[in-house]
């Protein structure tokens, strides 16, 4: 009989997560739209793990804006990118932020960003 591992491998791989955290987020509006300036702290080893996007989401998960990184990072830790013209609905004051891990996928924790309209 044959048993299947995937339970041990899957624990594993949870155990070695490692998401980028999102350590500042900076929100100016303009008749642009928003702007957001977040700085991400991440581990980067190189193409193979590395942070590779944020995004702007509400209360309810929708996502308002997306931000892709297209390369590591790994002498440039903490880094700051920014997303422009993000519309945000009047009715909303309050956003969230994601991060992302080429590895790992969109992490599961969010920063909430009160915006003072």
């Amino acid at each position: 009989m044959r048993y299947l591992v995937l339970p041990i491998v899957f624990a594993a791989k949870t155990a070695l997560a490692d998401p980028a955290q999102i350590t500042d987020v900076k929100a100016t509006q303009s008749d642009a739209g928003w702007r957001f300036d977040v700085t991400l702290e991440h581990p980067d080893t190189g193409w193979d793990h590395y942070a590779d996007g944020w995004r702007i989401e509400t209360e309810n998960g929708q996502v308002l804006g997306t931000r892709i990184l297209a390369h590591p990072h790994v002498n440039e830790q903490p880094f700051t990118r920014s997303l422009s013209r993000v519309w945000i609905p009047p009715e909303i004051t309050t956003i969230y932020v994601r991060s992302k891990c080429n590895q790992d996928g969109w992490g599961e924790e969010t920063v909430a960003v009160s915006l003072n309209k």
